[in-house]
């Protein structure tokens, strides 16, 4: 009797825990069509995930999706697989790049021709110079070192939600309420751990009013949490395979609007690659309904009345956002809005009630629409004024006073070569070691004193090959402080201006920014954030000068 009496009390625990099945969903309303539906930031065995990518487009199949994106990690040198469809699926290659400022999932880039890495700012700018997308992965992460920090590097969109940062900041009760709840109904389960990531969204609406930033829910699907680590998924130490590709699947997605694909694999690529950079899609929780179809017009005079239909229920809010504040909502499944005397960027949330988190969950989240004001799709380019004033540091010759630092295993040479215009410096490297000998080639040019009058440094230079040079200024004093700025060089020459007010620290330093009375050399590096241990090149470099 006793043990009856237990499990009748936790059935009925269990019971009171169990979220509520999906909610039933009207037909679309007239001429709404859903779109293409699929799921961004998956991971496989190539990297921390546990399945295939066999595995992954099996499991995208049977959640009912149109294609997936596979993002291993990686520095991009691995050239991409081909867009391919297997089991009704579209698969496309891209990769997560891990950042000093967070990690950037890329989308469409090429095989890179060295390792992205480093800074955000250069990552990010290599992978617009390669032609991909720029999407800041986890921004709002518990985890610091996954959060993206570098809010001034022009990216392209960021995760509004991510499935990895959710579960991360939840409580221990929701967490055990997940679980017990899994496997009875495991999409749901996995959205107990959802809310409305505040931050987030606050700083994509501050960031959208600048240029074209898109938002995206990001499954971040590895089939795998940590047994040591409590749920992480990056523990290599041992893990179990939960929860699947399929239940992460189901937990949310996204949608094209008005996208079709046609079976032919390598246009369809293109067709969701350009529909994410145009923001022409919307995010849907189908744990709570769906998958559901939502639309959302700019029509009229400067395109400034806002119709929005949704496949709603009858007590869903729909929300209209300008600039980040709300301005309209309505009940049920249509909400219409004149704009024409309130120019700005809009955004819709459709809520449902018992969303789950504090504050809710959106169910369904659109893309910016502007009204009346242009989005800026060009990154935006900081101004360089040209120097009024500045001291030649080198300009032809045998180099003075300049020395060649390197590891152990790694060389370096310096020559003076023959330009048209008299002479140059020509810096050869080979980078040889092992990961743990930090393999370097270092070219260390004497500051001198004057640096502290000026604000910048100017130089002119190329490389045999597309490559990445850092910077960096060093105080020898003390710890040996250094600040840098990468520059990327290739077969062309070009004149490069770093403001002493880009460079940044290197390690731990007393000030944020260069201490230029300080600074005793300057230092011209190749090492392995951007070089493969293995290669070697050489650079030209000539008219350096203090700029001001």
């Amino acid at each position: 009797m006793r043990r009856f009496a237990v499990l009748a009390v936790a059935a009925i625990a269990l019971a009171i825990m169990m979220p509520a099945g999906p909610l039933p969903l009207p037909a679309p309303p007239p001429g709404v069509v859903p779109g293409a539906r699929g799921v961004i930031h998956v991971h496989t065995n190539r990297s921390d995930g546990t399945g295939s990518i066999d595995d992954v487009i099996r499991a995208a199949a049977s959640a009912g999706l149109a294609f997936v994106i596979v993002t291993d990690h990686g520095d991009a040198t691995r050239a991409p697989d081909l867009p391919d469809y297997r089991n009704g699926v579209l698969y496309i290659d891209a990769v997560e790049i891990s950042t000093r400022d967070g990690h950037v999932v890329a989308l469409a880039l090429p095989r890179a021709p060295y390792p992205l890495g480093g800074e955000g700012r250069d990552v990010v700018d290599d992978i617009h110079r390669l032609g991909g997308l720029a999407i800041a992965a986890h921004p709002g992460s518990a985890k610091r070192e996954l959060q993206w920090t570098d809010w001034n590097a022009p990216i392209d969109g960021l995760e509004w939600l991510n499935a990895d940062s959710e579960w991360r900041d939840e409580r221990p009760w929701t967490l055990a309420r997940a679980l017990l709840t899994y496997p009875f109904r495991p999409p749901q389960a996995l959205a107990l751990l959802l809310d409305r990531p505040e931050a987030v969204i606050r700083r994509w609406d501050e960031l959208a009013q600048r240029r074209r930033v898109v938002g995206l829910a990001a499954v971040d699907a590895h089939a795998r949490v940590g047994v040591r680590s409590l749920g992480e998924p990056y523990d290599s130490t041992g893990s179990l395979h939960f929860p699947s590709y399929a239940n992460s699947f189901r937990e949310f997605s996204v949608e094209l609007s008005n996208a079709r694909l046609n079976g032919n694999a390598d246009a369809d690529a293109r067709t969701v690659i350009d529909a994410i950079r145009e923001g022409a899609f919307y995010s849907t929780i189908d744990a709570l309904a769906g998958p559901a179809a939502l639309s959302v017009a700019a029509t009229g005079e400067e395109r400034a009345h806002l119709h929005v239909e949704a496949q709603a229920p009858g007590d869903a809010t729909i929300t209209l956002f300008r600039d980040g504040a709300p301005v309209a909502s309505a009940r049920g499944r249509q909400l219409d809005h004149d704009a024409s005397t309130a120019p700005g960027v809009y955004r819709v949330e459709v809520a449902l009630p018992g969303s789950p988190g504090t504050p809710p969950v959106p169910w369904l989240m659109s893309n910016p629409i502007y009204v009346k004001r242009a989005p800026d799709g060009s990154p935006p380019q900081p101004e360089r004024s040209p120097p009024r004033t500045s001291t030649t540091l080198y300009s032809g010759g045998p180099p003075r006073g300049w020395t060649i630092e390197k590891s152990a295993s790694s060389d370096a040479a310096m020559d003076v070569i023959g330009a048209i215009a008299g002479s140059q410096l020509r810096l050869r490297f080979a980078i040889s070691g092992t990961a743990a000998d930090s393999p370097y080639a270092a070219f260390a040019m004497p500051a001198g004193a004057a640096i502290a009058m000026y604000d910048r440094l100017v130089f002119t230079a190329r490389a045999d090959r597309p490559m990445r040079l850092s910077v960096q200024l060093r105080a020898s004093a003390g710890e040996g402080e250094r600040w840098h700025r990468s520059v990327y060089l290739d077969q062309t020459p070009r004149t490069v201006d770093l403001p002493f007010s880009d460079f940044r620290p290197l390690g731990t330093t007393t000030s944020a920014l260069p201490v230029l009375s300080k600074v005793d050399a300057v230092l011209f590096v190749v090492d392995t954030v951007n070089a493969r241990i293995g290669s070697n090149g050489q650079l030209q470099i000539d008219d350096i000068k203090y700029g001001r």
